[in-house]
């Protein structure tokens, strides 16, 4: 992808610019955006995924039983029974993460990949009947919002209150105060950066695509790399021998509840030993980011033949920096021509079969390893 290119996705945007102008600044409405575009599934292929296990599904209605208004938000899977007529209005079917279970949703994602693929969370799918929304809320992340079929309604604004109605099963802002009000029709797109207030109501039914973006807090992101970097922790080889706490120089105590001035001293420095591995950071940063969420499998496959390429599998996240290769939480150190190989691997997410013979002997068994484990498909030539 060239990023200095001018892009229709982009309202005649490049990719840099576009990310200078707008990204987490200022929202943007590209009309036409995607000329042409297709729902990646049907009504009734949604509605039969919704179905399965291991799909994120959420059903959410603003009418009860009754027909009288009142939020209600159920988890899937659903039985066709359980999905409320398409001639019924107020309700909407949205599908989490719909590009690990479709080639067509995970295709839809590639035109996106001037943002790297560590901040790429999903492709969500939003299905709603006429009127159908989630109501006027905020988001932590950035978000294209792709229509794909039918009409919806977006309004959406910077928000100055950010309290929610009381007793709902969902977060919807009490005060909300849209500055703009736009009807997207298929092709159109609208991309939010994050915090921005929005409220889509669908007139008729209508399909929307939802390209969202990882965004960790630091709360978070700490408790998840301090874990890795205790669970990589490993006492030193046989003969060689690690610190241990001692305190020869300390006197008699009339304090013996008070800590140990020497042992908090021996706890700061354990930690920063641990710490002080640039490469150990790197290498827990890039297994997170590439961990596959929990409801994600592969299917055990086959080794890679001879003369044969190489694609990751739709549901593989792979990622690399200056010393590692990462792939679905895993780390390996790389260098020299392996490494440029395997980091086109994790750019173009495939490797044609004459770059898959230039891989060493160490590299080569490790595509067999993840063609084993499903990561990856042997593709042959022509």
């Amino acid at each position: 992808m060239d990023v200095n290119q001018p892009t229709a996705l982009l309202g005649g945007l490049s990719p840099e610019r576009f990310m200078r102008r707008h990204w987490q600044k200022k929202p943007l409405l590209v009309r036409q955006a995607w000329p042409g575009v297709q729902p990646p599934l049907s009504r009734s292929a949604l509605f039969d995924l919704a179905g399965q296990e291991g799909v994120e599904s959420r059903l959410l209605t603003q009418l009860d039983a009754r027909g009288k208004p009142g939020w209600q938000l159920r988890h899937g899977p659903f039985t066709r029974r359980q999905i409320p007529p398409v001639g019924k209005p107020g309700w909407t079917l949205l599908l989490q993460g719909l590009d690990l279970h479709l080639d067509a949703a995970h295709r839809m994602l590639a035109p996106f990949r001037f943002v790297p693929d560590a901040r790429l969370d999903d492709l969500m799918i939003s299905y709603a009947s006429d009127g159908g929304g989630v109501g006027a809320h905020l988001d932590s992340y950035d978000v294209f919002l792709l229509q794909v079929h039918g009409r919806r309604r977006w309004r959406f604004g910077p928000v100055k209150d950010r309290s929610l109605v009381p007793g709902l099963p969902v977060r919807i802002l009490a005060n909300f105060e849209p500055t703009e009000e736009h009807v997207l029709e298929p092709g159109d797109m609208l991309y939010l950066p994050p915090l921005w207030g929005h409220d889509g109501v669908a007139e008729g039914e209508c399909m929307t695509c939802s390209v969202g973006f990882r965004a960790a807090t630091a709360t978070t992101l700490a408790q998840d790399l301090l874990q890795r970097l205790a669970d990589d922790l490993e006492p030193p080889p046989p003969g060689v021998r690690e610190a241990i706490y001692r305190d020869p120089g300390h006197g008699a105590t009339t304090t013996p509840g008070r800590l140990p001035t020497t042992l908090r001293e021996f706890a700061i420095a354990s930690l920063e030993r641990a710490l002080a591995d640039p490469q150990a950071l790197d290498r827990v940063l890039g297994a997170a980011v590439t961990d596959p969420k929990p409801q994600v499998w592969f299917e055990a496959g086959v080794a890679v033949g001879e003369g044969a390429g190489v694609r990751l599998d739709r549901r593989t996240r792979m990622a690399y920096d200056e010393h590692h290769v990462f792939i679905n939480g895993e780390a390996f150190e790389a260098s020299g021509r392996d490494a440029r190989l395997m980091r086109q691997l994790a750019d173009a997410r495939e490797l044609a079969p004459a770059e898959v013979a230039r891989l060493g002997e160490g590299a080569r068994g490790l595509l067999d390893d993840w063609a084993e484990a499903g990561w990856l498909h042997q593709q042959l030539a022509g």
